[in-house]
């Protein structure tokens, strides 16, 4: 069965454009015009992954975002010629799994599609509301976490954290990063807060922490070992 991208686009020209690269790669594709269709769409439809651009009439990408994000875990390209860091950071914390910059050659949207899809389809399970990697498994609707079939109990920053590090798993994540996406740039504390963190879940996870690598010693990637 070939995935189905929903593509959200104001441009009519550039939507046509991005379609038909999509389709030769063999994606089924449905096309928004603006964040009110989209919705209707997503609602009406099975969608694989969501490519979403953020200045548009009727509704914006953002709102978009975070709708979706309150009933799915699809995952989602956000796509946008903006350019402020913050900007990004807020993609990210409203859910989103990748920010593509314009413009953008249609043949690298598809080939990033493309590999997030493998990454998301290929390192961390979906099941429903659960996500799993290993022997964890994070329930989103009951926020539960189990580890080879034993609860779990985690404070609820912990939850997040490891929640907000599976669905970003294989890549590298700063501490500065993660500090903003998980605790919100209003926060006072420091980068020492993030590894605090970590060094507890990995002491709940067990044996299951060898996911959760650092790297570098910048940041941190959920997924490799070490």
């Amino acid at each position: 069965m070939n995935r189905t991208i929903l593509l959200v686009e104001d441009d009519a020209l550039m939507r046509e454009f991005m379609t038909d690269y999509f389709k030769r790669e063999q994606w089924d594709v449905l096309e928004a015009e603006n964040g009110k269709v989209a919705m209707e769409l997503f609602e009406t439809s099975r969608v694989d992954l969501v490519v979403l651009d953020i200045m548009m009439p009727e509704m914006d990408g953002w709102s978009v975002c975070r709708r979706i994000r309150e009933q799915s875990d699809v995952p989602i390209m956000i796509m946008t010629a903006r350019t402020d860091d913050d900007d990004q950071l807020l993609g990210f914390e409203l859910g989103a799994d990748e920010y593509v910059m314009k413009p953008l050659s249609p043949r690298v949207l598809v080939a990033r599609a493309t590999a997030l899809m493998k990454r998301t389809e290929g390192t961390v399970g979906r099941d429903g509301d659960t996500l799993i990697f290993g022997g964890i498994a994070v329930n989103r609707k009951s926020q539960t976490v189990t580890v080879e079939g034993e609860l779990v109990n985690l404070a609820p920053k912990e939850y997040e954290l490891l929640l907000f590090l599976m669905k970003h798993a294989g890549k590298v994540l700063s501490r500065d990063y993660i500090l903003n996406a998980v605790w919100g740039y209003d926060y006072l504390g420091d980068l020492r807060t993030v590894d605090t963190h970590v060094k507890k879940l990995r002491a709940k996870l067990g044996k299951e922490s060898r996911y959760i690598g650092t790297v570098v010693r910048s940041g941190y990637k959920f997924g490799t070992e070490g």
